[in-house]
């Protein structure tokens, strides 16, 4: 049940005067028995009619009163956990004390993007997902709330206007490329940055943040969120590209052979998008989802009166898929005016990849939810154009490899619903542009990258890492990449620099 703000932060008020007084002679028992803190949100009415986020933050009551929640267990199981291993108990610590820029510094020795990852990391299935807390309770939910504490940090710190920037060692006279702003690309940039070697990102489309720019929309993680944290790196020195497709505007081996760069990251993501293979899917009105979220987000086409390319009028979505990338097109597509939005899904709410809270808040927005059915076609008029789905409705059996239920259609089950747009969130391939243009990299048999424990490609000097690797993974994912990636390249550079040192002192002798 939604509840409002203002008495999320009652609530949290309360409790704050009831526990503060004894913050530093709370026991473990006296820690779990402190309620999860909610994440305070718009109401559901009013944010389907606004791109505005969705999510408000935590007030700061309500932070250190969930961050009294934590019980400092020795195991650690968040730190191991998180894919760039944030120390998380020592941040949550200085949060309940209300040391905001101590558990921002602390974040930061790992972590660039702090505002991004507590937005959009599903920590309950990465740091929050052995938490001592939730255990006692036996489920996630009730772990401490990682990320919801590690969005606030950041907040608190970007509001005050004293973002403090890394240090950032002297020119060593290495230069790197960087293919891809998405986040593998940001964090590498920032930590080969801050061993003082010169780091360009090249990227292609006109706006920089890859994924993270057209891929979620602003209601869950807005650009200016995402400017901010680019504008850090620009302001340790890192030098941005856009519009500079590496494949067509310049090749790879030309940037290392020609161009003077001593290596190259590559994380140019997984934005080739893949369809369902049946009848209709060539019909107007039949979208990737990929598509119509780079539309809608990073060319604006919901603005009908400025874009170049406005978005497809819809009144009847059907939305087919059932992780994280659906919500967003389901949701957005409710934002940009449809009056019905389905989603179809094939296996019933329990084994949907999408996080259980973009899951709610999809229903809470009036989104419909279409369990064990699936799209058998796609139907359309004599103009051509979109106007009904036909679905068969689908039963669980065992479970298949991915450790979920397998769904096995019910013959002679079909249905059909009308829709006049469909837009298909069944996932995206890697981007091929990399591997075609340049044969010295292997891919395997889905197009990814391969590469070695260090990122290493089987080209010289070039490392890779994020969704051109993993096929589409999590921010958080990606950034643990580019974060072993850029420890990889430091490491190369620095035994060139010694090198050349050293034979400039036999070459003088």
């Amino acid at each position: 049940m939604y509840r409002t703000p203002e008495e999320l932060q009652q609530t949290a008020h309360n409790l704050f005067e009831e526990y503060l007084p004894k913050i530093d002679a709370l026991k473990n028992k006296d820690r779990i028995r402190i309620p999860v803190q909610e994440m305070p949100s718009q109401d559901p009415k009013e944010r389907v009619c606004n791109l505005e986020e969705v999510a408000i933050g935590y007030t700061e009551e309500e932070a250190r009163i969930e961050a009294m929640r934590c019980i400092q267990c020795p195991t650690q199981t968040c730190v191991r956990d998180c894919p760039v291993h944030i120390n998380v108990p020592v941040f949550i610590d200085h949060v309940a004390h209300g040391k905001y820029q101590e558990a921002a510094n602390v974040i930061k020795e790992a972590s660039l993007l702090p505002a991004i990852c507590g937005r959009v990391c599903p920590q309950e299935t990465q740091c929050q997902k052995d938490c001592s807390v939730g255990k006692v309770f036996k489920t996630v939910d009730k772990s401490v709330s990682i990320g919801r504490l590690e969005r606030f940090v950041a907040d608190w710190e970007r509001n005050t206007g004293v973002v403090q920037l890394p240090h950032v060692k002297p020119d060593t006279g290495k230069k790197v490329a960087v293919i891809g702003s998405g986040p593998a690309g940001l964090v590498v940039a920032a930590d080969v940055r801050r061993e003082g070697h010169s780091v360009t990102i090249f990227e292609a489309f006109h706006k920089l943040g890859g994924v993270m720019r057209y891929g979620i929309p602003e209601f869950r993680l807005p650009n200016n969120i995402i400017d901010q944290e680019i504008d850090s790196l620009r302001k340790m020195g890192v030098e941005f590209k856009t519009n500079f497709v590496v494949g067509r505007t310049r090749k790879l081996t030309d940037l290392l052979e020609k161009d003077g760069y001593d290596a190259a990251f590559v994380g140019t993501g997984a934005g080739l998008p893949l369809f369902m293979g049946i009848d209709g899917e060539n019909l107007v009105g039949v979208f990737s989802a990929n598509e119509y979220l780079t539309r809608a987000n990073l060319m604006r086409a919901f603005d009908k009166k400025h874009a170049d390319t406005p978005i497809y009028p819809s009144k009847i979505v059907a939305v087919l898929g059932g992780g994280n990338v659906a919500m967003d097109a389901a949701r957005m597509s409710l934002r940009l005016g449809a009056e019905k939005v389905y989603v179809v899904y094939r296996r019933t709410q329990k084994e949907m990849p999408a996080r259980k809270e973009e899951v709610e808040h999809a229903m809470e927005e009036g989104i419909e939810f279409r369990f064990l059915q699936n799209a058998k076609r796609i139907l359309g008029d004599e103009k051509g154009r979109v106007r009904a789905i036909e679905c068969l409705k689908y039963e669980l059996g065992e479970p298949d490899q991915s450790g979920r239920r397998r769904p096995i259609p019910i013959e002679g089950s079909e249905f059909t619903i009308d829709v006049d747009t469909v837009i298909v969130a069944i996932g995206n391939g890697s981007n091929p542009l990399i591997s075609q243009t340049t044969p010295e990299i292997k891919t395997n048999k889905w197009g990814n990258i391969i590469v070695d424990e260090n990122q290493k490609t089987s080209m010289d000097r070039v490392y890779a890492g994020g969704d051109i690797v993993l096929g589409a993974a999590t921010v958080i994912l990606a950034m643990g990449e580019g974060r072993k990636a850029a420890a990889a390249i430091n490491e190369m550079l620095a035994k060139d620099i010694e090198t050349g040192e050293s034979k400039k002192t036999v070459d003088v002798n």
